[in-house]
């Protein structure tokens, strides 16, 4: 069995400037306004915590854990909420932070489900986006990296609950 090796894609540097980056750009479009970020558990944990640190606007945070069920590896986009928010959204401006999306079927769902609990806006930013993977329309507000195709951990990201807290983005390599 061939144990799996990790390249790096994005150093822990080039995240760390980009989740800067995104922190200015959103603290200037939610000027004089809050910020309610909800973080889809457990991958986007990392990404919202540096994120919430950059933003100059002040935070709200909540947390939502959901899993979609599908055959095998392939997500339905069947939604269910293994972990709801815990206040409601009505007249908030939210940013569903998460930490990749590819296929978009969990996510656009979800962001249905958000929007029919009437908040005044509703944004998305992701660290990484997987474009050439989109079977469902998402759109993405604030993207830290577009990326290609492939198989990455670290920064939340996993691969069989390991990984997770690698301070880079790197590319799995060796698995099946």
């Amino acid at each position: 069995m061939m144990a799996e090796t990790i390249h790096v894609m994005h150093s822990e540097e080039e995240v760390a400037k980009r989740i800067e980056e995104l922190g200015k750009q959103i603290s200037e479009d939610y000027k004089g306004r809050q910020v309610h970020l909800i973080c889809v558990l457990k991958g986007g944990v990392f990404f919202m915590c540096e994120l919430a640190k950059r933003i100059s606007v002040p935070v709200s945070m909540d947390f939502m854990s959901v899993s979609s069920y599908g055959g095998g590896t392939s997500s339905s986009g069947v939604v269910k909420i293994a972990k709801d928010l815990d206040e409601p959204l009505e007249g908030k401006d939210v940013l569903v932070v998460e930490d990749i999306i590819d296929s978009g079927r969990t996510l656009s769902y979800l962001l249905e489900i958000l929007f029919k609990r009437h908040p005044n806006s509703m944004r998305l930013c992701t660290l990484l986006d997987k474009p050439d993977r989109r079977v469902r329309e998402v759109k993405v507000d604030y993207t830290g990296f577009e990326i290609e195709d492939k198989f990455v951990v670290g920064y939340g990201l996993d691969y069989a609950q390991k990984y997770r807290n690698l301070p880079y983005i790197g590319v799995v390599e060796g698995v099946e």
